[in-house]
């Protein structure tokens, strides 16, 4: 069972990166948290790993930290939701907002995040309250990592990562253009926050 990885980043974007270890190179699904806080290509990185073993695949989904793996393994302990809709939720919430919604037993909060109905939210809030208030005392904020933002570039990034999320790709693109028109200088963190926002409304 892989725990964790590092080596060289060979590519990345929102939704997986591939990383070289002795010219071997891994690809590793990630959540928009863990994205925000890579280095550049061809840079050392170094990830905390859950192996996903099934007769007929292997994949690996990585975190920048610690805790965002914990709170990963609490979501695919609950009946229903596999590997991919567990980074599907952290992608749309974050996993220390997702902690605080789990704890005010915020269903309505978590149903919101695309893929995850009324009753898988509801199971997540009964099943996980008590560990999520657990894990919830040991947060720590994590950094924010500032990017070098071009309008096209960030654009597509985040149109790419709101439509694997489940959005349309018409709500998607006009979510982010409503935040873009907000703050020409954002990071493409700050944007997907945005977008989310506006489409949660």
């Amino acid at each position: 069972m892989i725990a964790y990885l590092s080596g060289t980043l060979l590519s990345k974007n929102p939704q997986s990166l591939v990383v070289d270890i002795n010219g071997v190179g891994y690809q590793i699904f990630i959540p928009l948290s863990t994205f925000y806080q890579l280095p550049d290509e061809m840079e050392k990185v170094g990830l905390h790993v859950y192996t996903h073993v099934r007769e007929d695949t292997l994949q690996l989904f990585g975190f920048q930290t610690e805790m965002e793996k914990e709170v990963f393994l609490l979501l695919i302990s609950v009946s229903g939701i596999g590997p991919k809709v567990a980074l599907n939720i952290l992608s749309g919430m974050g996993f220390k907002e997702l902690l605080s919604a789990i704890v005010r037993a915020d269903s309505e909060k978590i149903s919101s995040i695309p893929g995850v109905g009324k009753k898988t939210s509801q199971r997540i809030s009964l099943e996980l309250k008590e560990k999520a208030s657990k894990l919830a005392e040991g947060i720590e904020v994590a950094l924010e990592q500032k990017v070098e933002v071009r309008d096209k570039e960030i654009y597509e990034d985040a149109l790419s990562a709101l439509i694997n999320l489940g959005y349309a790709s018409k709500a998607a693109k006009r979510a982010i253009e409503i935040a873009l028109g907000r703050d020409q200088e954002m990071n493409i963190e700050t944007l997907l926050k945005e977008a989310l926002r506006n489409l949660a409304q």
